[in-house]
Protein backbone atom coordinates (compact mmCIF):
# COMPACT_ATOMS: atom_id res chain seq x y z
CA UNK A 1 0.00 0.00 0.00
CA UNK A 2 0.95 3.70 -0.85
CA UNK A 3 1.62 5.65 2.05
CA UNK A 4 2.53 9.42 2.32
CA UNK A 5 6.51 10.16 1.94
CA UNK A 6 8.14 13.08 3.94
CA UNK A 7 11.70 14.46 3.22
CA UNK A 8 13.39 17.06 5.37
CA UNK A 9 15.89 19.32 3.92
CA UNK A 10 16.69 21.36 6.79
CA UNK A 11 17.31 25.01 7.62
CA UNK A 12 14.80 26.63 5.94
CA UNK A 13 17.33 29.09 5.23
CA UNK A 14 19.78 26.82 3.57
CA UNK A 15 17.06 24.68 1.26
CA UNK A 16 15.91 26.71 -1.13
CA UNK A 17 18.79 24.92 -3.87
CA UNK A 18 17.31 21.85 -2.88
CA UNK A 19 13.75 22.71 -3.14
CA UNK A 20 14.50 23.70 -6.66
CA UNK A 21 15.72 20.44 -6.95
CA UNK A 22 12.65 18.39 -6.10
CA UNK A 23 10.71 20.65 -8.23
CA UNK A 24 12.89 20.27 -11.47
CA UNK A 25 12.89 16.34 -10.60
CA UNK A 26 8.50 16.66 -10.26
CA UNK A 27 8.41 18.21 -13.83
CA UNK A 28 11.00 15.32 -14.90
CA UNK A 29 9.39 12.56 -13.76
CA UNK A 30 5.85 13.81 -14.43
CA UNK A 31 6.28 15.93 -17.44
CA UNK A 32 3.91 13.37 -19.14
CA UNK A 33 1.69 13.32 -16.21
CA UNK A 34 -1.72 15.29 -16.56
CA UNK A 35 -2.19 17.91 -13.45
CA UNK A 36 -5.08 15.68 -11.74
CA UNK A 37 -6.30 13.79 -9.29
CA UNK A 38 -4.61 13.47 -6.28
CA UNK A 39 -0.96 13.22 -7.45
CA UNK A 40 0.85 16.00 -5.82
CA UNK A 41 4.33 17.41 -3.58
CA UNK A 42 3.84 20.10 -0.71
CA UNK A 43 5.99 22.13 1.51
CA UNK A 44 5.83 23.81 4.78
CA UNK A 45 8.36 25.19 7.44
CA UNK A 46 8.02 23.31 10.68
CA UNK A 47 9.82 23.70 13.84
CA UNK A 48 9.77 21.75 16.86
CA UNK A 49 11.61 23.86 19.37
CA UNK A 50 14.68 24.58 17.63
CA UNK A 51 16.49 27.97 16.89
CA UNK A 52 15.33 27.44 13.11
CA UNK A 53 12.49 26.26 11.20
CA UNK A 54 13.12 23.05 8.90
CA UNK A 55 11.50 22.86 5.32
CA UNK A 56 9.90 19.39 4.97
CA UNK A 57 8.41 18.57 1.60
CA UNK A 58 5.74 16.13 1.46
CA UNK A 59 5.14 13.74 -1.15
CA UNK A 60 1.44 12.20 -1.56
CA UNK A 61 1.06 8.23 -2.15
CA UNK A 62 0.52 9.00 -5.83
CA UNK A 63 3.94 10.58 -5.91
CA UNK A 64 6.06 7.60 -4.47
CA UNK A 65 7.99 6.81 -7.42
CA UNK A 66 9.55 10.57 -7.22
CA UNK A 67 9.52 10.45 -3.36
CA UNK A 68 11.55 7.00 -3.61
CA UNK A 69 14.33 9.02 -6.05
CA UNK A 70 14.59 11.60 -2.99
CA UNK A 71 14.66 9.24 -0.04
CA UNK A 72 11.69 10.46 1.15
CA UNK A 73 10.63 8.35 4.31
CA UNK A 74 6.97 7.01 5.16
CA UNK A 75 4.92 8.86 7.12
CA UNK A 76 0.95 9.76 8.12
CA UNK A 77 -0.68 12.12 6.18
CA UNK A 78 0.13 15.83 7.30
CA UNK A 79 -2.44 18.15 8.54
CA UNK A 80 -3.39 20.36 5.49
CA UNK A 81 -2.67 23.76 7.45
CA UNK A 82 0.30 25.46 6.24
CA UNK A 83 1.20 23.68 3.28
CA UNK A 84 2.70 24.94 0.21
CA UNK A 85 1.93 23.39 -3.26
CA UNK A 86 5.11 22.82 -4.74
CA UNK A 87 3.62 20.63 -7.95
CA UNK A 88 0.56 19.31 -9.06
CA UNK A 89 -2.85 20.71 -9.41
CA UNK A 90 -5.13 22.92 -7.51
CA UNK A 91 -7.59 20.68 -7.13
CA UNK A 92 -5.24 17.94 -5.56
CA UNK A 93 -5.62 19.58 -1.88
CA UNK A 94 -9.33 19.43 -1.94
CA UNK A 95 -9.05 15.35 -3.03
CA UNK A 96 -6.56 14.90 -0.27
CA UNK A 97 -7.74 17.04 2.43
CA UNK A 98 -11.50 16.83 1.61
CA UNK A 99 -12.26 17.31 5.64
CA UNK A 100 -10.50 20.34 5.22
CA UNK A 101 -10.91 23.86 3.16
CA UNK A 102 -8.30 24.90 0.74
Amino acid sequence: MLSWRVLNLGDAWLADTALQRVKAGCQQVYADTPYCGPLAVFFRHESEGGLHCELKVYFSPEASVLAEQFGATACAQPARSGLGLLFGSAQAATVLFPESES
